[in-house]
């Protein structure tokens, strides 16, 4: 899987059908060049999507299993070949880092106080830990160069899967983002789900979003591979207690700026006894 993942160069989903009598579906694996995941977002998105274009799903709700718990995977089909998939993600949890835990952020980052939003740098916990960095404006997150030399080490020291810097561009409703992972084999991510449900619970605990509310977070802006992420607030109440669903969009009218990309080689070589690759990368349609 490893090596698959590090062919590719991007985060990768391994799907595994379930044993008869098991209470899910699938059980999926993820891994980046570097390591294994708990979880991955995206490339559960990614991997719903292949399932869907395989033909391989029995219903449009189905449960699966991950290193990092259960998730709820929602289909909802829109004409003949579009689809919007649904996923849920854990209660999260926040809290704020010390100073010089700060501080040790801000330098990895390249920047000071004065660049900082009013609130707090913070650690947030859903599947995975993010550290989310207040920045005062959408030119100041655009402009980071971080030292991705120390990049590894500070996300140990602070215990953290990645640095989640961010900017408010509409308060209540619209946010942009930067994803920075501690050991991913790559320097940035284009769009990250886990991260954008734990901006969410950020948001929430600064009084930045309510709870009625639909987040919506531009991501890979700088790279030049644009995304948008949607975290439904309200619908966490009608989950299983405590969870978040993070929504994207995936098919051939997928709105400008939905980037998914499900890598088109199910049926070469990719598909292995009775396990499917789904790779992640960017695009705004499902391949033929």
């Amino acid at each position: 899987m490893q090596e698959i993942a590090s062919y590719y160069g991007y985060e990768s989903g391994f799907i595994i059908p379930a044993a008869p009598g098991s209470d899910y579906d699938y059980t999926f694996k993820f891994w980046v060049p570097g390591h294994e995941m708990e979880m991955c977002g995206h490339a559960t998105i990614a991997g719903v999507c292949l399932l869907h274009k395989l033909g391989a799903l029995q219903r449009d709700h189905i449960q699966i299993s991950t290193i990092s718990g259960m998730v709820d995977a929602n289909v909802t089909r829109r004409g003949e070949k579009d689809i919007w998939v649904e996923i849920s993600q854990p209660c999260g949890v926040v809290k704020t880092l010390s100073k010089p835990q700060q501080e040790e952020v801000m330098s990895v980052l390249g920047i000071t106080k004065k660049d900082l939003a009013e609130f707090p740098i913070q650690n947030s916990m859903t599947s995975r830990v993010k550290t989310l960095v207040p920045l005062s404006n959408a030119e100041i997150l655009n402009g980071l160069h971080p030292d991705f030399s120390r990049m590894e080490h500070v996300c140990d020291q602070i215990g953290s899967t990645g640095l989640y810097p961010y900017a408010v561009l509409n308060q209540g409703e619209l946010f942009s983002a930067r994803q920075f992972p501690k050991s991913s084999g790559y320097p940035e991510d284009a769009a990250t789900g886990i991260a954008g449900a734990a901006l969410a619970f950020g948001l929430l605990e600064n009084k930045l979003v309510g709870p009625d509310s639909l987040v919506k977070i531009n991501q890979g802006i700088a790279m030049g591979h644009p995304s948008q992420i949607a975290v439904d607030v309200q619908t966490m109440r009608k989950l299983r207690k405590g969870a978040f669903e993070v929504k994207k969009s995936a098919g051939e009218n997928a709105e400008q700026g939905d980037r998914l990309y499900v890598e088109g080689h199910a049926g070469k070589g990719a598909e292995q006894g009775n396990r499917l690759y789904a790779g992640e990368g960017y695009s705004s349609s499902l391949p033929d």
